[in-house]
C-alpha cells in the first residue's frame, strides 16, 4: 500500500549529529537486513548528508557495511562537469566512497556530459537496468532507501516548485531549471521516489520549520509533501528544525 506524508514518522533528534548518526544507523539496519540481492541506496547532497558521509567513512562505521552488497545512485545532480565542487558526486565520492571498499561498478553517478535532457534519459537507463525492467512494479520497489533534504522553498531532490517535472508520471528521471536555484538539474521524479521500500527526510536548522510543519501537515502546495512511498516515510528533524511544532 502506498504511503503518503501524513503518514511519515517524524523523529525529533537533539541536533544534526544526531540526525546524521540516526541516518548512519538506519542505513546500516537496511544493508544487513538485505540479503536477497543489492540494497540500492539513492543519495542526497548537502551538509547533513555530507556529515554522514564522513561517519560512514570511520573505519568503526565502515567495517560494519559489506559494500560488495551496496549499489549506490543519487536522488538528483546539477547539471555541472565531472569533479566540479557543486557536484553531489564530486562530494560522495571525496568524503565516502573514495574511502570505503565500495566496487566501482556499483556506483552510478548521473552524468552530465550531455544535454541535461539526454543525461535524465541516460540515467533512467541506468536505473533500468539496475531494476531489470522498464515498469515499476509496486511489490517490488527500485530502491531500498531513498534519502531527501527539505528547502527553504518546499523542495526536495532537485522537484523544485513550478516546475514541469512535478508532474511527470511516467518517466523515472528528469530534469528542472529553478530560478531561485543555481544549475540545471537532473533529478528522480515522484514515480522513481515513490518505488522505495524506505524514504529518509534529513531536515536540520531553524530555517526549516515553516516547511517543515508544512511538510509533516501534508501541505500539497510544496513539492516535498508530494512525497510518496511504497514502504515507509521517516523525517528525522533536529531540535532547531521542529521548533514548536508539537
Amino acid at each position: 500500500m502506498t504511503t503518503d506524508i501524513r503518514a511519515a514518522t517524524l523523529e525529533t533528534l537533539p541536533d544534526s549529529e544526531a540526525v546524521a548518526l540516526r541516518m548512519a544507523d538506519l542505513l546500516v539496519e537496511g544493508i544487513l537486513a538485505k540479503t536477497d540481492g543489492p540494497f540500492r541506496v539513492a543519495l542526497s547532497g548537502g551538509s547533513t548528508p555530507k556529515r554522514l558521509f564522513e561517519i560512514l567513512a570511520t573505519p568503526s562505521r565502515a567495517k560494519q557495511i559489506p559494500w560488495e552488497r551496496v549499489e549506490i545512485f543519487y536522488g538528483d545532480e546539477r547539471h555541472v562537469p565531472e569533479g566540479h565542487a557543486d557536484s553531489n558526486h564530486t562530494v560522495g565520492q571525496s568524503v565516502l566512497l573514495s574511502r570505503v571498499p565500495v566496487p566501482a561498478q556499483n556506483v552510478h553517478a548521473i552524468p552530465t556530459g550531455g544535454t541535461a535532457e539526454e543525461d535524465a534519459k541516460a540515467y533512467e537507463k541506468t536505473l533500468q537496468a539496475a531494476y531489470g525492467a522498464m515498469t515499476l512494479d509496486p511489490q517490488r520497489p527500485l530502491f531500498d532507501l531513498v534519502m531527501l533534504g527539505l528547502g527553504t522553498d518546499g523542495h526536495t531532490a532537485s522537484l523544485f516548485p513550478g516546475q514541469p517535472v512535478l508532474k511527470e508520471r511516467t518517466a523515472w528521471v528528469g530534469t528542472a531549471a529553478p530560478s531561485t536555484a543555481p544549475y540545471e538539474r537532473i533529478t528522480l521524479t515522484y514515480p522513481a521516489i515513490q518505488s522505495s521500500a524506505l524514504v529518509v527526510f534529513l531536515v536540520t536548522g531553524a530555517s526549516k520549520v515553516e516547511m517543515l510543519e508544512r511538510l509533516v501537515e501534508g501541505d500539497s502546495s510544496i513539492p516535498s509533501a508530494r512525497v510518496t512511498s511504497e514502504g515507509r516515510i521517516i523525517i528525522l528533524a533536529d531540535r532547531a528544525a521542529v521548533g514548536e511544532y508539537p
